[in-house]
C-alpha cells in the first residue's frame, strides 16, 4: 500500500549492498549491537551498513529491517482482515499502517481486502488495537487466530545480473 515500489534493476546496487541484501537477510546477529556486528563481517564502519539500509528502505527495496519472532512466543500476534470498499482501501490502509503494533498490510483479491498482522504485548492489547482500528475505520475486523503454525521462509533468493 502507499507509493509504488521501486524495482532493484533502478538503484544501484553495488557489491557491498549485494552482500549486505544476501547474507542477512535471513540472520541478523542476535547482540546489542547487531549493526555493528554487520559492518565488521563486511569489513565495513557501522554507519556505512545503516546508511544502506536507510537507503534501501527509502528507495522501497526493502520494507522492514527487524526481527520476525515466533507468533505468540513474545507478546501476542493476530491475523486480521477487513472488506473494504475499494475506493477508501488506500486511506483505510493508511491508518491501520500508522499503528506500531500493525507491522504489515496487504491487499488480497477477496471480499475481505485489506489483510494485515497486529502484534501486542498480551492478548487483550492485540483486541484493544483491532477495536481502535474498527472505531477509527467504521469498519468490522475479522480475526482470525492462528490454530497451526507454519514455517514460512522469508527471504529471497537474490540472483545478480
Amino acid at each position: 500500500m502507499g507509493a509504488p515500489e521501486k524495482s532493484v534493476q533502478s538503484t544501484t546496487v553495488t557489491p557491498l549492498d549485494r552482500r549486505l541484501l544476501g547474507e542477512f537477510q535471513r540472520a541478523i546477529p542476535l547482540s546489542s549491537t547487531p549493526f555493528a556486528d554487520m559492518a565488521a563481517a563486511l569489513g565495513v564502519d557501522e554507519r556505512a551498513v545503516l546508511a544502506r539500509l536507510t537507503r534501501f528502505q527509502a528507495d522501497g527495496i526493502v520494507s522492514r529491517v527487524g526481527p520476525v519472532l515466533a507468533p505468540n512466543r513474545v507478546g501476542a500476534s493476530l491475523l486480521a482482515a477487513m472488506a473494504i470498499p475499494v475506493a477508501e482501501l488506500e486511506s483505510v490502509a493508511e491508518v491501520i499502517s500508522a499503528l506500531s503494533e500493525v507491522n504489515h498490510n496487504y491487499e488480497r483479491e477477496h471480499a475481505f481486502n485489506l489483510w494485515f498482522v497486529v502484534t501486542g504485548r498480551d492478548g487483550d492489547h492485540v483486541q484493544e488495537v483491532l477495536t481502535r482500528i474498527e472505531t477509527r475505520t467504521g469498519y468490522t475486523v475479522l480475526r482470525l487466530p492462528m490454530l497451526e503454525s507454519f514455517h514460512i521462509d522469508l527471504g529471497f533468493d537474490l540472483t545478480w545480473t
